[in-house]
């Protein structure tokens, strides 16, 4: 095997230092191509909110039985409901005019205008039926107003220009006009208010979001660059990816092959600003190295491109088919989040291979003005020999392997060893945002006057043969008030459809807690004592079947996510026993954020809990994000490899790259922090854990743990191959 330092570029060119006019002429077309692209694309990343979906039920599978329930309620009534629950709380008693305003306000609401619907549109365009209430609380200090728009017409689309938007709006409005009397405070809550909440929390998703994300990632970029030019290089790169992504995520969305939920819009959008970053600082990185070599800028970037296209292809290709075994999910949101991911990542692959090396072929060595590279043949190898921090990492490694991984895994599983203490039960409305909104509020008012669970009712699909023993059995349950055959709301029972009829009951909890849920599953056994036709359904069940559809995914999609990352690394590293290592070292540093995250939520953030599907999206993320500087080391490792011998290998590939790749992790740490800016505690809570995650992986993982347990194994990291063989006779004997 060779042992030879790394071969010189040469080029026939060599003193001509802006190289060839042709490579620039195809480059400044291949610019102008990506310009013309993302004035196409620019604008559908504006639009992407007009094309959402936000709400649980629109995400449930067919066969759940909320979803049944859902079906067949509909078949009583010529739509379906989505209730808005105006909350009215009074300083004292209410009285005759209290009332009296309040049901004005009732009265009013059928011709409230939604002047941007159009002109002369009105409110009751869009009610399922007459607004009931105003409904007095036991303890005369509040009253609740229902009003049940048509879900179907109300939520056609998600977004500010929405029906449902402009209806809370409009009802928010008539509140604030003090006709209430001497009421003191109204809320509009319910489903349809935290919906309208949550669009007002996305609906800045692609200003707020992007741009906080954009300004991070420059601030690094001109740290690790020192140079102006390039951070816009890089930023132009992702700009111009998120822009194929959006090409086409808004058409795929909009035509309902794939579900884009806010909270994947939010989250692509970080994903393409970081992997686009990354990606670029593994090619300029190389590109520089080249410069060093030759004074041909072309001949340099094909020496970069060929020494970085195979770590971002599989790098890309790894993050690509981790996101889409997110398509196994039961949950279309999650689902969704697989192809949306995926489409973004390869967005940014895309553009980081093409764009940035034709923008730095037109813009030449000046791209790293003023530390421009010359050519003085120095190679970053040579950082083993000074006192450089990674030359002093790698011969840290190099001098003690085995100590330095004994004590790095130690540290990581005791870590780990919280990972039980992390709550992923699920949190009620009131907690789910990290401020105070005007449904939480609601919620919050409504629970001290009202059955917690009024407006968002049980609803219970039973046959007629057996319904008054359901009411009865309702009757008895804890946490269950007001049962009734019907619909509830007053209204008289329905005829029985195909033997079937409504059943309705209030639960005396928050329809939206963790304590309705456990109820909710309580009354589907219970029932089927009474008849095993009996289903359940309403908001709270609705909640339980995704957090029993996350808890089925986390069992199918990890494993499923585990195999694909294998079998990439297989083919990249032609090795069995190197990507075994890789994936354990991964799942460790998984298990050390997850612990190090609950023990930050549960005393340091005080967070009330976790949504159910906060581990599996961590889960995707930090494995499918995290291997990534694990294949930036190890295909530099391999490549070292073939000339020197695995040990030595390792040595120069970690001083090499350890600058890069730390740059790179803390770039998408940085852009997922960025999440902290929605107010949600599922964002900001997969901003730290990824956050947290990266850095573990590319601090600790990759600069210690890796190479070291690499390092003391030796050449047998390559077996079966041909290097591992060749190798043990040669110089890693």
């Amino acid at each position: 095997m060779s042992t030879n330092p790394t071969p010189k570029i040469t080029t026939g060119t060599a003193g001509r230092k802006g190289g060839s006019r042709r490579p620039r002429l195809l480059a400044a077309l291949v610019a102008l191509a990506w310009l013309l692209l993302a004035g196409v694309g620019g604008p559908l990343v504006g639009k992407l909110a007009e094309v959402q979906k936000n709400d649980n039920a629109s995400f449930l599978p067919a066969s759940a039985e909320s979803t049944e329930v859902t079906n067949l309620v509909a078949k009583f009534s010529d739509s379906t409901s989505l209730p808005f629950l105006i909350v009215t709380e009074s300083s004292g008693a209410l009285t005759e005019t209290d009332m009296g305003a309040m049901s004005g306000f009732a009265k009013a609401v059928p011709e409230l205008p939604l002047p941007k619907l159009g002109a002369g549109r009105t409110l009751g365009e869009f009610l399922s039926g007459p607004v009931v209430g105003p409904v007095p609380s036991a303890d005369t200090k509040a009253t609740l107003t229902i009003v049940n728009l048509d879900a179907d017409k109300a939520s056609e689309t998600i977004n500010s220009t929405s029906p449902l938007f402009e209806a809370a709006k409009a009802l928010r409005a008539e509140l604030a006009k003090d006709t209430t009397g001497t009421t003191t405070s109204g809320y509009v809550t319910g489903p349809g208010g935290l919906l309208a909440d949550f669009i007002t929390i996305f609906e800045g998703i692609d200003g707020v979001l992007l741009g906080v994300a954009l300004v991070v990632v420059l601030v690094i970029l001109l740290i690790v660059y020192r140079s102006p030019i390039l951070p816009i290089a890089v930023l132009l790169s992702a700009i111009f990816g998120l822009a194929l992504a959006a090409l086409a995520v808004y058409p795929l969305a909009k035509a309902g092959h794939i579900a884009l939920s806010g909270q994947s819009q939010g989250i692509m959008f970080i994903l393409v600003v970081g992997a686009a970053t990354d990606y670029a600082l593994l090619l300029v990185s190389r590109f520089r190295e080249a410069l060093h070599d030759t004074s041909d800028t072309w001949v340099a970037m094909k020496s970069a491109w060929r020494g970085s296209v195979e770590p971002i292809l599989a790098s890309g290709a790894t993050v690509i088919l981790g996101l889409l075994c997110l398509m196994l999910s039961k949950l279309g949101s999650t689902a969704g989040l697989g192809p949306v991911g995926a489409l973004g990542i390869a967005g940014a692959m895309i553009a980081s291979l093409t764009f940035l090396p034709a923008v730095l072929l037109v813009i030449g060595r000046r791209a790293f003005w003023p530390m421009v590279p010359k050519v003085d043949h120095r190679h970053l190898e040579d950082a083993l020999e000074t006192r450089g921090i990674w030359g002093r990492v790698a011969k840290l490694v190099g001098a003690h392997p085995r100590r330095t991984w004994v004590l790095t895994l130690a540290g990581l599983l005791a870590l780990a060893a919280f990972l039980p203490t992390f709550k992923a039960e699920g949190v009620s409305t009131s907690e789910l945002f990290l401020n105070k909104t005007d449904s939480v509020t609601g919620s919050e008012v409504l629970a001290r006057h009202f059955p917690a669970g009024a407006g968002q009712p049980v609803q219970i699909i039973a046959p007629q043969a057996v319904a008054q023993g359901v009411v009865d059995r309702l009757g008895s349950e804890k946490g269950v008030s007001d049962p009734v055959i019907g619909l509830g709301g007053g209204a008289p029972p329905p005829a029985a459809i195909d033997g079937l009829v409504p059943i309705t009951a209030v639960l005396t909890v928050p329809a939206d807690s963790p304590e309705a849920t456990e109820i909710v599953k309580r009354l589907r056994a219970d029932l089927d004592a009474v008849s095993p036709d009996a289903l359940v359904g309403g908001t709270t069940a609705i909640n339980l079947d995704v957090l029993d559809a996350t808890n089925r995914d986390l069992k199918v999609i990890i494993p499923a996510t585990l195999l694909v990352i294998f079998v990439v690394l297989a083919l990249l590293l032609r090795s069995l026993v190197a990507p075994v290592i890789l994936v354990v070292a991964n799942l460790v540093s998984f298990g050390a954020t997850i612990g190090a995250s609950a023990l930050a939520f549960n005393h340091l953030f005080d967070f009330p809990g976790s949504d159910p599907a906060t581990p599996l999206y961590g889960f995707v993320f930090l494995v499918a994000l995290g291997i990534d500087y694990s294949i930036f080391l190890m295909t530099r490792v391999r490549e070292e490899s073939q000339r020197r011998g695995t040990r030595p290998g390792i040595l120069v590939a970690l001083a090499v790259t350890g600058g890069v790749i730390t740059s790179a992790g803390i770039v998408l740490a940085a852009t997922f922090s960025s999440l902290a800016v929605l107010p949600l505690i599922f964002l900001a809570q997969i901003g730290f854990i990824v956050a947290l995650g990266v850095l573990i992986d590319t601090l600790i993982v990759r600069s210690l743990l890796v190479p070291a347990f690499s390092y003391d194994v030796g050449s047998r990291i390559w077996a079966p191959s041909v290097l591992a063989r060749a190798d043990r006779a040669g110089a890693d004997a």
